[in-house]
């Protein structure tokens, strides 16, 4: 497959299968005149490395895990990577149920409300100040 198939076939730019090959993620099977030709088993490698960005992993750590003649899954990060997204699916359901609540509150005023003052005071604990561009 020419790079331009594969690209087709994976959703991603030429210059990123560039940059893979770059970092050792992949491997062109040749060229002819100045276009990559890669074997169709690349598919399956960009597969591995899409799914990797999904879930969060660095090209470094993904890297890792694909070897020349297969994958060796590093099962210890991905349990790590397990407890990060169930730390954000967590944050992220409070501040779905915090949104709920505000949208069908009934009190006159948001201010007024405890659980809104509640969930004001965890916010303001987890901001973060900006850094001065001064």
């Amino acid at each position: 497959m020419d790079i331009a198939d594969v690209a087709k076939a994976s959703g991603l730019k030429p210059s990123t299968l560039r940059y893979y090959e770059q970092k050792g993620l992949i491997h062109s099977a040749g060229r002819r005149g100045l276009r990559r030709y890669y074997d169709a088993t690349v598919l399956e490698k960009l597969a591995l490395i899409n799914l990797g960005r999904y879930v969060g992993l660095s090209l470094d750590e993904i890297g890792q895990m694909l070897l020349p003649k297969g994958v060796d899954i590093d099962r210890a990060l991905l349990r790590q990577k397990t407890a990060e997204l169930d730390k954000q699916i967590a944050s992220m359901q409070a501040i779905r149920d915090g949104l709920h609540h505000a949208a069908h509150c009934p009190a006159p005023n948001h201010l007024a409300c405890p659980t809104f003052q509640r969930l004001m005071k965890l916010a303001g604990k987890r901001l973060k100040p900006q850094k001065s561009k001064l």
